[in-house]
């Protein structure tokens, strides 16, 4: 949600800073008459109705540009998430990219399954796993959806050495079998 509100506000802002560049060249090559760049500073220094407006839009583009430079030069957001454990020599540390990588390994090993996306989380017993799945319809979904579970709790904490919790299996679909009619002419 923050990164759609960042482009929108760049978005924003980019826009106002592009008329501006705009209003300010013109204005350097004369095309914007004296007398109407005199008169719109004049009502900028005793016109409220003019001055407001302005004074608002400056401090918007103001903030604009402290939210943006804070971005720039802020330090990433740390580590990747990861699951820590500790041995004898030292430190273990396991993304869950690498986790949900593994679980999807062992879910395409199951036959019946297409389309593949795991999702990881951590929880205080173990992991929890979400797999989601296109089922080709051709074997009985339940037992490819148990088979998948086994397959992925078992691999998963073969490898890692974490326990998983949960494996949950959510069906998306059918996959809609590739027929190609070949047309004599």
């Amino acid at each position: 949600m923050v990164k759609v509100l960042d482009r929108m506000l760049l978005f924003f802002y980019t826009l106002v800073i592009g008329i501006g560049a705009i209003v300010f060249l013109c204005t350097t090559f004369g095309w914007v008459p004296y007398s109407s760049a005199g008169s719109f500073l004049k009502d900028l220094y005793f016109e409220p109705a003019v001055a407001y407006p302005a004074i608002t839009l400056a401090v918007i583009v103001l903030l604009l540009t402290a939210r943006f430079f804070y971005l720039s030069v802020r330090r990433g957001r740390g580590n990747a998430p990861s699951i820590d454990q500790r041995t004898d020599h030292g430190d273990i540390r396991i993304s869950l990219d690498t986790v949900e990588n593994l679980a999807l390994k062992a879910a395409s090993r199951v036959r019946g399954g297409k389309d593949l996306k795991a999702r990881v989380s951590v929880a205080d017993v173990g992991l929890e796993i979400v797999i989601r799945a296109v089922v080709d319809g051709e074997s009985a979904i339940p037992e490819l959806a148990e088979e998948m579970q086994r397959q992925v709790k078992d691999y998963v904490e073969h490898i890692t050495g974490i326990p998983v919790s949960y494996v949950s299996v959510f069906v998306a679909n059918v996959a809609q079998p590739n027929t190609f009619r070949s047309r004599v002419e």
